[in-house]
């Protein structure tokens, strides 16, 4: 891949159980990073309902035609897209970030840990595999939301070739900090970039209040939004990834013999 990618992250108000308004607003916010020249795009948690809980299994249903707007979108704007919608199988809900690669659904990953304190694990089922994947983007690794407060997942995504993670999210007030902090910390302590694609707005009870940003391997913040609706797009330079890991060895100077894998 090139030493440089362009990114975005698109944060937005999601309107409960809306998806054409959803939609609508993905369309808008996909055209405005690719017209800035951006080649992968992350959007929220959730983007296409919102957590519309007793909503959910009616809204999963209709995720195949969204995937198939979303395909459309990306193949005629050249981008590769991360966001997690509803996805139903065998009876089960599950939140799953879909990969969508320039018209083609190349992955998809179902969040693993469900936020019991919003009884997300009432609602939705966990997935039970990682991914990290090749993409015209170059190589991805993918979590969702609450994942961010777990380091192990992310270090098995730096291990497995990650050069980015691509994080949706619905993180509410009043834990801004701790999402600030933990974004940080991922992507210094992995040395590579994470996207993180934040919604905002109020949403039933719940306040969210945006702080997308994309972060470097050294922690630095590329780009970063405030409480708004907006579209965030930085240039990666996979080359400062690949100096930085040259310079520190964190990866490989690890002692799973010691701590356990990964």
């Amino acid at each position: 891949m090139s030493q440089n990618l362009r990114a975005a992250a698109v944060q937005m108000h999601i309107t409960l159980g809306q998806i054409d308004a959803n939609l609508a607003r993905v369309r808008k916010g996909l055209e405005a990073v690719a017209a800035a020249g951006a080649c992968l795009a992350v959007l929220p948690e959730m983007w296409s309902s919102g957590y519309a809980y007793r909503q959910l299994p009616q809204l999963a249903h209709q995720t195949p035609q969204v995937i198939a707007s979303l395909c459309e979108i990306t193949a005629r704007l050249g981008l590769v897209v991360v966001g997690s919608l509803p996805e139903i199988e065998a009876e089960k809900i599950y939140n799953t970030a879909y990969v969508v690669d320039q018209g083609a659904l190349v992955g998809k990953y179902r969040k693993l840990h469900l936020f019991s304190t919003m009884q997300e694990d009432r609602f939705l089922a966990a997935g039970d595999q990682a991914l990290t994947l090749a993409t015209s983007a170059g190589r991805l690794g993918i979590a969702i939301c609450y994942d961010l407060r777990f380091p192990e997942l992310f270090r098995k995504l730096a291990l497995e070739g990650a050069e980015v993670i691509c994080l949706p999210a619905e993180w509410p007030k009043p834990r801004q900090e701790h999402w600030n902090a933990l974004i940080r910390a991922r992507a210094i302590e992995n040395q590579l970039f994470v996207i993180a694609a934040n919604c905002c707005g109020i949403q039933g009870k719940l306040d969210f209040f945006g702080h997308s940003q994309l972060v470097s391997p050294l922690g630095h913040l590329l780009a970063y939004a405030e409480a708004e609706e907006t579209e965030l797009v930085a240039d990666l330079d996979f080359s400062e990834m690949v100096q930085y890991r040259k310079q520190i060895d964190t990866l490989g100077d690890r002692r799973p013999d010691i701590y356990g894998t990964p």
